[in-house]
């Protein structure tokens, strides 16, 4: 069978570049594809593109198509076929350089979106294609020449890519429900249920599912007709040897400079831009930066937890009145919390591993009623060790000095000594408990050592794998949350909630030419005279005033400690401890058990830890008991 299979939408289709959901199968034998399998699988995305659908099917292949019109909004329908009829692309993703691609390119283009200028590239370079291309993206192209699809995510993972690959196909979709359509019931991957409870969310290539992987951030996979795959990274970071000599202030400029440029690029789309403003650096130098390019006000986003501790709404407010945006406030409470936590869960394909993530979605769910896409400042606490971890991060490395026969008694007896207000004197005991410099690096963000999982979990973790090349702390922690944290767990998170709202999220600081400076930049430009993320504070001193810049840093922090002993207690325990739960399957009860009751005393705050078994068993419950649409998406 060939050709177009129109949506219900085909009357009205629209085009270009855009964020959507993308689903494909491809047949080793020979056999073809059904139309109402590729159907099924986009069904699952309407939530990410809700503007226009469509598929495309021949012999052993279908690709499927689910679309959120951001650029070219009257043109471009898609899956897309070159002009020559080789390649067909099912393509998620903004090119910020594609206006530019095309003048270069020598071919009879049709549209005026993004998409093709990648289906031009790949027909000229194949997939050397990828070099050229800048911006967010996940795609898969088929070959009608050699049978074979190519599978390709942008370099710091923004955007998702998952797939499930046997001896008789190639099932791929931008989130796991795409996937369960043509491989049926879901299963928990056991071994990455430790990974789960060390980092709260699994790192690339695993899932939670089994047989279910992710793309890996700037990887590409090819797979042949007969089912051969080559699994490949075609953009790494600058290795640790290729550090800048620069002076302190010409850092500055620099990353000014690259910033600005990012900034331009993240603004160009057909449809109105806004911008998440926490009040924090990051978000507001964004803000500061992008009002200068725009002649009508911005919209502005923020979330508000009702607790002093947290709040930045007042920062934000001044912020959004230095630069004259149109300002909005989305509050959050326990009840609400509670009401979104089952549906969201279904949209993330996993746990819910950050409270904020359902902050996050709020946030998007008012802004997509002014705006198609919003800016957001993630990414720079990676790039430029902007967490209380990094003033410590040389300790990571040296602590391994100490024989951990001796070190470990002796942390363990200071965190437990540790009054329940210090919470950061504890996660350091914690993770510098640890055996090796990798275990200790993702201590630092872990609600569990490997001990207690070894011991929840009634086995031993498989080791962490050794601790990449770099040359001091900071640049080795920079590395490790660049390759895990931020797109396994922050950007996962981000897509997901972004997506559950039909909201394109745009995360300037992430443009690789920024990514690329800032792993060559010297240590001391990030953490200078104890000061976290320096060189963006003093970038940001240039736009902002200090009483924005220079503040302490909160974080997007929902105030879980005080709603586990309240509003969301009876609903813990009932969750962790019913005869129903399932993780109790999995994880020794009656530590779960001593959890909750240290917790609810005050004894100690055990939030985080509370919240990554909450949200595991949430999972559990509505993701592999229940393969149903996702709840509230129509």
């Amino acid at each position: 069978m060939a050709g177009a299979v129109a949506g219900p939408a085909a009357a009205h289709r629209l085009g270009g570049a855009l964020m959507c959901g993308i689903a494909g199968v491809l047949r080793f034998d020979g056999q073809p594809v059904d139309p109402a399998l590729v159907a099924a699988m986009a069904d699952r995305l309407e939530h990410r593109g809700p503007d226009d659908r469509g598929q495309w099917l021949e012999s052993s292949v279908g690709l499927g198509h689910t679309r959120l019109s951001i650029i070219d909004p009257h043109g471009s329908p898609q899956p897309m076929e070159s002009a020559d009829g080789r390649f067909h692309i099912t393509f998620n993703g903004e090119i910020f350089n594609y206006r530019e691609l095309r003048s270069r390119l020598d071919y009879p283009f049709r549209t005026n979106g993004d998409t093709e200028v990648v289906l031009a590239l790949f027909t000229a370079y194949g997939v050397q294609a990828l070099q050229h291309l800048r911006g967010q993206f996940a795609f898969a192209v088929y070959d009608r020449e050699t049978g074979g699809v190519t599978l390709a995510r942008d370099r710091m993972g923004i955007l998702p890519l998952v797939y499930s690959l046997d001896h008789a196909s190639l099932t791929f979709g931008s989130e796991v429900k795409a996937l369960l359509p043509a491989i049926g019931e879901p299963r928990l991957d056991e071994t990455s249920l430790a990974h789960y409870l060390r980092r709260r969310a699994v790192p690339a290539p695993d899932t939670l599912y089994a047989g279910v992987r992710k793309l890996p951030p700037g990887h590409v996979l090819s797979v042949s007709a007969s089912g051969k795959a080559d699994l490949r990274a075609y953009w790494t970071p600058p290795p640790p040897a290729q550090v800048m000599r620069i002076d302190p202030q010409e850092a500055v400029d620099l990353v000014d400079q690259r910033l600005q440029d990012a900034v331009r690029d993240a603004m160009v789309a057909d449809v109105p831009v806004g911008s998440y403003l926490s009040g924090g650096v990051d978000s507001s130098l964004i803000v500061a930066m992008a009002s200068r390019l725009t002649d009508t006000p911005m919209h502005t986003f923020c979330a508000s937890f009702g607790d002093p501790r947290f709040d930045e709404v007042e920062h934000a407010r001044r912020v959004s009145d230095l630069f004259g945006t149109n300002h909005h406030e989305v509050a959050l409470d326990a009840s609400g919390f509670q009401d979104l936590w089952p549906r969201l869960t279904v949209h993330r394909d996993a746990p819910v591993s950050e409270p904020a993530d359902i902050a996050v979605f709020l946030l998007a769910q008012d802004a997509r009623q002014h705006v198609k896409v919003a800016l957001s400042g993630e990414g720079s606490d990676e790039l430029f060790a902007g967490y209380p971890k990094y003033r410590f991060a040389d300790l990571t490395i040296r602590a391994g000095l100490v024989p951990a026969a001796v070190r470990r008694p002796l942390l363990h007896l200071a965190e437990r000594a540790a009054p329940t207000s210090a919470t950061r004197a504890r996660i350091a005991a914690r993770a510098l408990m640890e055996g090796s410099t990798a275990e200790r690096a993702v201590g630092w963000f872990a609600p569990f050592t490997t001990t207690e999982v070894a011991a929840m979990l009634g086995r031993p973790m498989a080791p962490e794998p050794p601790a990449p090349p770099h040359r001091d702390g900071i640049d080795l922690l920079c590395r490790m949350d660049l390759a895990g944290w931020l797109p396994d767990n922050l950007l996962e998170r981000g897509d997901r909630m972004s997506m559950a709202a039909s909201l394109e999220v745009r995360p300037p600081f992430l443009d690789h030419r920024l990514v690329e400076t800032a792993m060559r930049l010297p240590s001391d430009v990030k953490v200078r005279d104890g000061q976290t993320k320096w060189v963006v504070k003093e970038v940001a001193d240039r736009y902002l005033p200090q009483s924005i810049t220079q503040r302490r840093k909160v974080g997007f922090k929902v105030p879980l400690d005080a709603w586990f002993r309240t509003g969301m207690r009876d609903l813990s325990r009932d969750l962790l401890l019913s005869s129903d739960s399932i993780t109790s399957s999995w994880i020794e009860p009656s530590a779960v058990r001593a959890l909750l009751d240290s917790h609810t005393s005050g004894r100690r705050n055990e939030e985080a830890r509370l919240w990554t078994l909450l949200s595991l068993e949430q999972w559990a419950r509505t993701c592999l008991r229940s393969t149903a649409e996702v709840p509230g998406s129509h």
